[in-house]
């Protein structure tokens, strides 16, 4: 162990570690998860000393030797080297101070032992005056969660791409499948299983729109801001040089926040947007797979009009039992995205006069979301939607036996004569065409021209 000192008196921190003083209190202190940071969050914080040492030289406020050691090390974390020096719980003090100054110490440490200097020695590289400059906690961490947000979600938007094409071929495939429409469960007006699975793809691109809006607007940043808004302790051209500098380093277009105390009171409201965003696209996933469990059940006693892709054995019991594990696997981690933005939510309802001291959570949480959804989309769509088939015969059976098929006899006969005919063909079990005939309430011809199911899934009057 090595001793250390920070505001507070000595703590021993272990030899070889990269972090100091600040970080080992909160190793004590915060023992909740188990978990560390998600690696886009360090990388994204490096990146926000990185652009920080390369501004602060630039406007004469840091030795170019000392800047250039700085930016040097927090590009090398941003690449993910050292990933294991970042250890602070994410259930931590408000703020996110705990994940600032590991990242402080960290690179101070190893930027001093790149010039020659014993770890814990802060000399001549200290992590506050140095690393810190010109940045305070309340500042870095909204900022940081945005870029993280920022370089991740665009993955995100490519799987939603990839699926939602998957979707519209299967579509396509499927655009001369007849079947049975269903609403609350019961037997509907025909459909075509190539228009189910249209609608899933244009839910889809709604929900794309929805998230790519809210990229937009994590865009903006409010670095510079420094404690409370007021840009204390930085150069008057500080905020705008990072903006430039962070769209530089990372290739996105950052651009100001504008106003920086509402950047720093409501840093959560852009977040939360990303938050919402990635929850109502797990409504929409959790929505379709549950009709693709539907549609696939069975095979034998089940709806069975679809085949699903068959991964991995579905029972340690039952041979040969195959059960939609994707779909189940898939809405299991909606359901986890959904409880992630209650949390967000609460998060950001939390906050009070010049700060919200709860982003951290908030940042996890979205980027758990985020990260659960990127990696769920594109399972999905490798693994299942390509390989869904279609049980032909089953559809048409369906479509032809639903006795909703009697809609279509309206126009003709009337909604109340059409409701007889419909009790009769579910009591005596025999169809709609058999009861119309020995009613004689429509010719053969006519209930042909009526009755033609492909045209009752198109708008128009059958007939």
């Amino acid at each position: 162990m090595r001793i250390e000192t920070d505001s507070l008196g000595p703590v021993e921190v272990p030899d070889q570690a990269l972090w100091g003083a600040q970080t080992q209190r909160a190793i004590a202190n915060f023992c909740f998860s188990g978990l560390v940071p998600f690696s886009s969050y360090v990388q994204a914080t490096a990146l926000v000393k990185q652009a920080a040492a390369n501004v602060n030289t630039r406007l004469g406020l840091l030795d170019p030797q000392l800047g250039g050691a700085i930016a040097e090390t927090a590009s090398a974390i941003a690449r993910g080297e050292y990933a294991d020096q970042f250890v602070v719980d994410p259930y931590q003090a408000g703020a996110g101070t705990s994940h600032n100054m590991n990242l402080n110490e960290v690179i101070a440490n190893l930027a001093n032992r790149e010039l020659g200097a014993a770890l814990g020695s802060y000399k001549p590289i200290h992590p506050n005056d140095h690393v810190n400059m010109a940045q305070s906690t309340n500042d870095v961490i909204p900022t940081a969660t945005r870029i993280a947000l920022a370089l991740q979600l665009p993955q995100l938007l490519l799987a939603i791409d990839e699926m939602t094409h998957g979707l519209e071929a299967k579509a396509a495939e499927f655009d001369d499948v007849l079947k049975a429409g269903r609403t609350h469960l019961q037997d509907a007006v025909p459909v075509r299983l190539g228009q189910e699975f249209g609608a899933y793809a244009a839910a889809l691109r709604h929900d794309r729109e929805r998230l790519n809006n809210a990229l937009a607007h994590v865009r903006r940043l409010g670095i510079g801001g420094t404690a409370t808004g007021t840009g204390l302790n930085s150069h008057p051209r500080y905020h705008s040089e990072m903006i430039t500098e962070l769209s530089a380093i990372t290739g996105v277009p950052f651009k100001s926040a504008g106003n920086l105390f509402e950047a720093m009171q409501n840093a959560a409201g852009d977040l939360l947007e990303v938050s919402t965003s990635l929850r109502s696209l797990a409504v929409s996933l959790t929505r379709i797979n549950n009709d693709l469990r539907l549609l696939s059940s069975g095979p034998s006693n089940g709806l069975a009009e679809i085949t699903l892709p068959a991964l991995q054995p579905g029972s340690s019991i039952m041979p040969g039992k195959v059960n939609p594990v994707m779909p189940e696997a898939i809405t299991m981690v909606c359901f986890r995205v959904i409880g992630n933005d209650q949390t967000a939510l609460m998060a950001a309802q939390a906050g009070q006069l010049e700060l919200n001291v709860f982003v951290p959570v908030l940042a996890h949480v979205t980027l758990e979301s985020l990260q659960l959804l990127t990696n769920g989309v594109r399972s999905f769509t490798a693994l299942c939607l390509l390989g869904i088939g279609v049980n032909r015969a089953h559809c048409q059976s369906y479509a032809e036996r639903t006795s909703s098929l009697v809609t279509a006899l309206n126009p003709y006969i009337g909604y109340a004569a059409a409701a007889k005919v419909a009790q009769e063909s579910l009591s005596r079990g025999v169809s709609i065409r058999q009861v119309v005939f020995e009613h004689h309430l429509m010719t053969p011809d006519q209930l042909d021209e009526v009755l033609n199911l492909r045209d009752m899934t198109e708008p128009g009057i059958p007939g």
